[in-house]
């Protein structure tokens, strides 16, 4: 075979072939049938944010009209795979590719076991290419390596107990590691100037090369800690595909995909999963493809978990497919990309968004994947079916209000507030807590398939919802401090993202007002706090701080401490002192809910006085979430 140069980290595959390069200085260029001469179909299979959810998320509808009831059951490894290979039967010539956060924040019967489960689950659902996402960067940039090339977790020097069990599940021990690669075009090795894993990969179809470029938000080191991205550069993502345009045109390649960790949200509230309403306007995602080279035929986006289908403009005015298949296996993107093999362009690409249903006829589960699923079950359950408490009605991680309350946030708030109030952990007077650590579904009411009952929260549950392993840390910020930490929740304001806004849920006692309406700096009044009887302002009715250099003790988690989601200023607080790991705070305050003693009521906290938390000037029901704060 003759070998042809490909810079960058390239990755080559054929169709019907197997992989034969990796992450060197060259590929290997495999023969290929003579190029057709009429264009012909290939179907690109995309998904985004899987997140180690091997057991289906629960119900979910094509829109939010659809009711509750008549939303069926979705996602689950087993019929991923089985979705996948149906749509595959379809159409010889195709790929399967997602758009990052495959691990991390994962339910426990994945991140328990360090995410072997979902990198061997995605193995035989038919994962090709994969966009490294900010979640990718959890742990750490050197097991993210190991999670792609294979071998054992080592603490300190021995196997971790928890790692390379796939005895149970089915699968080769060692762990086999990732059968897929990983991309991170724009994530940059400070010790080697280059790409951490291979830039792009590249698959050829009746001779025709396609390239999938794999990439990360820029923001991500405003998300993840410090230690995750340490010796990391993450760059600007549509400088980054343009740079690779002329690299890839030189190797004979004009068909060009990207996959990237960045997204939006649609306008109003239907959510049609193949709908694009308001074309995601002022969203990250629309700005970076507004600057991509017109050699970009087609992105796979993430990281919102919302689902789209759009068509939007890029720097020449000409539209291209954007999509996104919401998150957990819920949905997956089916494209049907024609190419014209006289110009190995692509000349069309054709979205749709399909549900990801367990109950069609049609579909029947991946043996070999729910085998896996259930070995991990088995080891997990002991610990994951334990009740730790017990809730009277369900606390979604959703915005409730316009105001941008969050139930689920509430409760996590009061039990990190509960765990750091005594002297000698901290002495906190409040708390906050970020709401993208707040995962879906929250806590809910109704039993779950362990049998539990109503009501009672299991520790798999409740890690679920927590599992990202943060340590608490309560610091001494000044009511100035506390200010502005409330305004840098708005896009664009004192260094916060101009296309996220982020409200962290406060704890009992603690209650502000907000106006999207006015500038920023000045958007915050109404600020108190309430210790037993006696309530005490900070910001007044005007906005005016009351005593500014008065000092508080705060508790966040350590991700929120060093600035994670662009609180800036919480990196100002002094006499840090750290604390118990978030999901071992929970627990414990949950413990006071079980059983013989009263489950936890949303709203019952004596502190809040049967008034919401976070106030907002106005009447919109819709709380903002990206870089218009005033929806």
């Amino acid at each position: 075979m003759n070998k042809t140069f490909l810079a960058a980290a390239a990755l080559s595959l054929v169709a019907g072939s197997v992989l034969v390069a990796c992450g060197g200085s060259d590929a290997i260029t495999v023969a290929t049938p003579t190029p057709l001469a009429e264009p012909f179909t290939i179907k690109v299979m995309g998904f985004n944010d899987y997140h180690g959810t091997l057991e289906s998320p629960g119900t979910f509808g094509e829109t939010t009209a659809v009711p509750a009831a008549s939303r069926p059951a979705v996602g689950g490894a087993e019929f991923m795979a089985a979705h996948i290979a149906s749509l595959k039967k379809k159409n010889p010539l195709n790929v399967v590719v997602g758009a990052g956060d495959s691990i991390g924040a994962s339910p426990l019967i994945s991140s328990l076991f360090f995410d072997e489960p979902s990198v061997e689950t995605l193995n035989r659902i038919g994962l090709e290419f994969n966009s490294v996402g900010n979640h990718e960067f959890d742990k750490g940039s050197a097991e993210l390596l190991r999670l792609q090339n294979g071998g054992c977790k080592m603490t300190a020097g021995v196997v971790d107990p928890n790692s390379c069990q796939g005895a149970a599940a089915g699968t080769p021990v060692p762990f086999e590691g990732a059968k897929f690669q990983w991309l991170s075009a724009n994530v940059i090795s400070t010790a080697t100037g280059k790409p951490l894993l291979p830039a792009y990969g590249v698959k050829t179809f009746n001779g025709v090369k396609v390239a999938f470029i794999g990439m990360t938000l820029k923001a991500t080191p405003t998300i993840v800690t410090p230690s995750g991205v340490a010796g990391l550069e993450f760059r600007d993502e549509a400088q980054t595909v343009n740079a690779l345009i002329p690299e890839l045109r030189a190797a004979g390649i004009s068909s060009i995909v990207v996959l990237v960790h960045e997204g939006g949200f649609q306008a109003g509230t239907l959510g049609d999963i193949n709908a694009c309403e308001g074309q995601l306007a002022g969203s990250a995602i629309a700005s970076i493809v507004s600057k991509f080279d017109n050699a970009v035929d087609l992105v796979v986006s993430g990281h919102t978990h919302a689902a789209y289908n759009c068509m939007l403009p890029n720097t020449t005015g000409r539209r291209i497919s954007v999509t996104s298949a919401s998150s957990f296996g819920r949905v997956l993107t089916d494209i049907d990309v024609t190419i014209d093999p006289s110009t190995g362009d692509i000349i069309k690409a054709l979205a749709t968004n399909r549900l990801v249903v367990r109950n069609d006829p049609a579909i029947t589960a991946d043996t070999v994947v729910a085998k896996i699923v259930a070995g991990y079950k088995s080891l997990v359950s002991p610990l994951a079916n334990s009740i730790i408490g017990g809730i009277t009605a369900d606390l979604p991680n959703t915005r409730t209000d316009g105001a941008c309350n969050m139930p689920a946030g509430n409760l996590i708030a009061d039990s990190q507030l509960a765990a750091t109030q005594p002297a000698g952990f901290g002495g906190a007077v409040m708390a906050f807590m970020n709401g993208g650590g707040v995962r879906s579904p929250g806590f809910t009411f109704a039993s779950s398939t362990a049998g539990e009952g109503n009501g009672n929260v299991t520790y798999g549950e409740a890690f679920t919802v927590q599992p990202f392993g943060n340590s608490l840390v309560t610091l001494s910020l000044t009511t100035q401090n506390i200010k502005d930490f409330l305004e840098e929740q708005f896009a664009g304001c004192l260094g916060q993202s101009p296309t996220a806004t982020r409200f962290a849920i406060p704890s009992a006692g603690f209650k502000y007002t907000w106006d999207g309406a006015k500038a920023c700096g000045a958007r915050v009044s109404n600020v108190t706090l309430r210790s037993s009887s006696v309530v005490e302002t900070l910001v007044d009715a005007s906005g005016t701080v009351q005593n500014p250099a008065k000092s508080y003790r705060v508790t966040v988690n350590n991700f929120m401490a060093d600035g994670g989601d662009g609180y800036a200023t919480l990196v100002k607080g002094t006499d840090r002192i750290g604390g118990a790991q978030d999901i071992d705070a929970l627990t414990a305050y949950l413990a006071d809910f079980k059983a013989s003693k009263a489950a936890y009521a949303p709203g019952a906290n004596v502190l809040d006085a049967g008034t919401p938390r976070i106030n907002r000037v106005g009447t919109s029901a819709i709380c903002p979430g990206g870089a218009n704060v005033n929806p």
